[in-house]
């Protein structure tokens, strides 16, 4: 069974969207093993703590940089006896001692579809204004494995919303979370936990899928 450590900033709704697919066994045997937070008052222990999920907190505000707070999560992981890292509204950039420590073990979801509107800087409503902004008629979610470069990992899932006319940042971060971030997050880390994902260069291949 894969031992899973989803690491929260804020409110936790990636992680909600991951205790409803254990809930219904859809995780793929993996097992939501640890809620770590950068914040002590992130809204997303009190969910780990309603659904039983042990919390714990690493704060970015006790270390002098993003180095020293990536070594202290990675020796938290350890302990912890953790197989599979999921950033779920993670709003700190991990330096290479955790890709290093995880190898094609992280899995990120972002809020567009890669390769558009991400990066250093597109987090949050900023990559929903941005894609309102430029005009696509078409953005959505992706989830993909962690590598050095932000949002620049292989792709393993993504699926397309539809922009509409009249749609605000918010109502559009709404819409991407419920048609697009809740449904693959999910599904990528069941794929993850049954052994069927494997990466070679960029392209990440499921097995069994036709």
């Amino acid at each position: 069974m894969t031992r899973i450590a989803v690491l929260v900033s804020g409110g936790g709704t990636n992680l909600q969207a991951l205790i409803g697919a254990r809930d219904r066994g859809e995780l793929g045997g993996g097992q939501l093993a640890a809620v770590i937070s950068s914040r002590a008052d992130a809204y997303a222990l009190e969910r780990a703590k309603a659904a039983g999920i042990p919390g714990y907190v690493v704060a970015r505000k006790d270390f002098a940089s993003n180095r020293e707070m990536t070594r202290a999560l990675v020796a938290r992981l350890k302990e912890l006896d953790i197989g599979l890292v999921v950033l779920a509204g993670f709003m700190h950039i991990l330096t290479e001692e955790m890709v290093q420590a995880y190898p094609n073990a992280i899995l990120n979801v972002h809020p567009a579809l890669i390769p558009s509107f991400c990066g250093a800087g597109y987090y949050g409503l900023h990559v929903h204004e941005k894609a309102l902004a430029y005009g696509v008629k078409v953005t959505g979610a992706t989830v993909h494995f962690v590598n050095e470069e932000p949002d620049g990992g292989p792709i393993i899932l993504q699926k397309a919303v539809d922009i509409l006319p009249g749609d605000t940042p918010e109502v559009l971060q709404r819409r991407v979370m419920e048609q697009a971030e809740w449904i693959i997050l999910p599904k990528a880390v069941s794929l993850f936990c049954q052994g069927r994902l494997s990466a070679e260069g960029r392209i990440v291949t499921i097995k069994g899928e036709m």
